[in-house]
């Protein structure tokens, strides 16, 4: 994955940048799987690999695939992204370790959906009961950031196919 990385920051053509990360995000969602977390790698896979590969293609046919000559400044977004790594790092420190069995989620939370999950939503299947029940507004909120951005690409795009259309 960090070859993967490495390969789309370095790449100038923009259709090798969209099939690289494309790949990175299949990998992404077979890691998450791994992990056990395999609603969130379906969802990884459906929509990172699948989805944003095929709305990104269909920009490339409308904009080119070339990427335009970069800043003269390059140290500027280097900096940036350096300071946002140390702020996600540092926030990183005061988390219990992987797996530790000692962990808040392991001590109150999980054992606490696993008693009440039925009896508070009504929902035999204790997965569904958090996803649906406990996290319903979270997974409405993230329904809804992905409908906008699409909505926003289709209107993006749709604009600039009229612009060349008016200048023909």
């Amino acid at each position: 994955m960090a070859v993967l990385t490495v390969g789309v920051a370095v790449q100038r053509n923009l259709f090798s940048v969209v099939i690289l990360s494309g790949i990175y995000s299949f990998l992404m969602a077979t890691v998450l799987v791994a992990l056990d977390a395999v609603d969130v790698g379906m969802t990884e896979a459906s929509v990172g690999a699948g989805v944003s590969s095929v709305l990104l293609l269909g920009a490339l046919t409308l904009c080119g695939g070339e990427e335009a000559k970069p800043l003269n400044r390059r140290w500027l977004p280097l900096l940036l992204a350096a300071v946002i790594v140390g702020a996600l790092v540092y926030g990183t420190l005061g988390l219990p370790g992987f797996a530790d069995p000692n962990a808040p989620i392991h001590m109150v939370v999980a054992p606490r959906y696993l008693e009440r999950a039925v009896t508070e939503t009504g929902v035999p299947n204790v997965v569904t009961a958090v996803l649906a029940s406990y996290r319903g507004y979270d997974t409405l909120g993230e329904t809804t950031v992905v409908f906008t951005a699409g909505a926003g690409v289709i209107a993006l795009l749709r604009r600039r196919r009229r612009a060349a259309k008016g200048a023909k």
